[in-house]
C-alpha cells in the first residue's frame, strides 16, 4: 500500500479526531470534523490510500472509537506514530485501520510519498529513500485487518462454519 503522509506532532486525543461536541452528527458528517483543530484541511485534502503519522501518545482521551471510524470513513489507510494510546490502537484495529509503532517517525514529512508491507512489517519513504522496518502485526491481527476489521472477519468466520 502507498500514498502520502500527514503528519502531526505528539498526544494527538480522540477528542481531536471525533470532537465529543460533534457526537451526535451521522459518522460520515463527524469524520469532515477529524483532526480539524490541527489541521483544517485535513478532510478535505487526505485522500483514500493516505497514511496519518504522530508521534509519541496518538490516540490518548477517550475511549470512543468514533476516532478511528473518522480515519477509515476518510480512508486513511494506516496510522504511524512512535507510540499508541493502547484503546485506541485496539479500536483502530478493530476496524480495520493499521497501526504501525515506528519510533522513527518523526523522520516522516508532510507530503512524503509511503509505501507500506504491513506482513513483512516494512515501510518505505519513497520521497528520501529511506526504509524502516516494524514490528508486524501477528498473524490472527493481520487476518483481521486482510478482511477489513473485526465484524467483517467474524462474519467470514461464522459464514464459514454454516
Amino acid at each position: 500500500m502507498s500514498g502520502r503522509a500527514f503528519v502531526f506532532g505528539d498526544n494527538i486525543d480522540t477528542d481531536v479526531m471525533a470532537p465529543g461536541t460533534l457526537m451526535k452528527l451521522p459518522p460520515e458528517e463527524l469524520a469532515q470534523h477529524c483532526l480539524a483543530a490541527v489541521d483544517p484541511d485535513f478532510a478535505r485534502t487526505v485522500a483514500k490510500g493516505d497514511f496519518v503519522v504522530g508521534g509519541r501518545s496518538f490516540g490518548i482521551g477517550s475511549s470512543r472509537e468514533q476516532a478511528a471510524v473518522s480515519l477509515g470513513l476518510l480512508g486513511v489507510r494506516a496510522v504511524i506514530a512512535r507510540s499508541f494510546a493502547r484503546i485506541f490502537w485496539r479500536n483502530a484495529i478493530n476496524l480495520g485501520v493499521p497501526c504501525i509503532t515506528l519510533e522513527q517517525a518523526g523522520e516522516i514529512s508532510a507530503g512524503d510519498r509511503l509505501e507500506v508491507d504491513l506482513a513483512a512489517g516494512r515501510l518505505t519513504n519513497l520521497t528520501t529513500g529511506q526504509g524502516y522496518d516494524f514490528t508486524p502485526l501477528p498473524p490472527h491481527l493481520m487476518a483481521m485487518m486482510d478482511d477489513g476489521g473485526l465484524m467483517p472477519h467474524l462474519k467470514k468466520k461464522l459464514a464459514g462454519a454454516a
